[in-house]
């Protein structure tokens, strides 16, 4: 079964311009995990989530169909990065601690995924998927961006972009809730550093395709008076959807 692919050929600014996320994130999770002997990153990208959980977990198997972008990963002894489906890992019945999807489930077929990760969690094991949409920086700033996402991007987004935008939030979840705590999604950039960001977009890299122009290129000034001195820092901070649950 062929996956949608909307990453590989913005593997490398993938893995440089997405944010990281915070150690405290990983750190509850494995806390609510029955061991620490093994999370699986199910669709695990460039490995963001990946390097997070191997500070928490004994070993960490990182799977993801792209192989251009399990290239760009970052390599690490205790990660077994896999080339493979979400929905068909080669992991054994029930050997995970944690399960991880990390701004991927939208990509996913849900039901068979959901039945992967049952075979794949032992009994009390836990399963963690988490999202991010807009982000905000300043009001000038988010004024130009919002034009880059809703006016010229409008009809390049995916269909699967509404289930990042709601959260995850109408999406079936076989699990046994667990509350979870807010944990901010915070990076410091530059103008250049945002901007990266912007290309890494799946409907910035459509409409390259499809027209032949790169839409930050095209609202660059419009950033950089928003923006201000362009190597001045600044904040940039996301909602972090998070839905955790034990399998029973």
């Amino acid at each position: 079964m062929s996956f949608k692919d909307h990453f590989s050929t913005q593997s490398a600014i993938y893995r440089t311009a997405r944010p990281r996320y915070a150690p405290g994130l990983f750190a509850w999770l494995a806390a609510q995990s029955p061991a620490r002997a093994l999370a699986w990153d199910a669709g695990c990208g460039t490995g963001q989530a990946s390097v997070g959980l191997a500070a928490e977990f004994a070993r960490v198997v990182a799977t993801d169909p792209s192989a251009a972008q399990i290239e760009q990963a970052d390599a690490m002894p205790t990660i077994d990065y896999r080339v493979e489906r979400a929905e068909a890992s080669t992991l054994d019945d029930g050997s995970a601690d944690l399960v991880t999807v990390a701004q991927a489930l939208h990509w996913f077929d849900l039901d068979a995924f959901h039945a992967e990760a049952i075979r794949v969690l032992r009994p009390g094991g836990v399963m963690a998927q988490w999202t991010y949409a807009d982000c905000a920086i300043t009001p000038p700033v988010d004024a130009v961006k919002q034009r880059l996402y809703a006016d010229v991007l409008e009809t390049y987004w995916p269909a699967e972009r509404r289930l990042v935008e709601s959260g995850y939030a109408t999406l079936a979840f076989p699990f046994r809730r667990i509350e979870a705590p807010t944990f901010d999604l915070v990076v410091q950039w530059d103008l250049a550093g945002f901007l990266a960001y912007l290309r890494s977009w799946s409907a910035t890299q459509r409409y390259l395709k499809a027209v032949g122009r790169d839409p930050v290129d095209e609202l660059a000034d419009a950033f950089a008076a928003a923006w201000g001195d362009v190597e001045q820092v600044r904040t940039v901070r996301w909602d972090l959807a998070l839905r955790v649950g034990v399998r029973d």
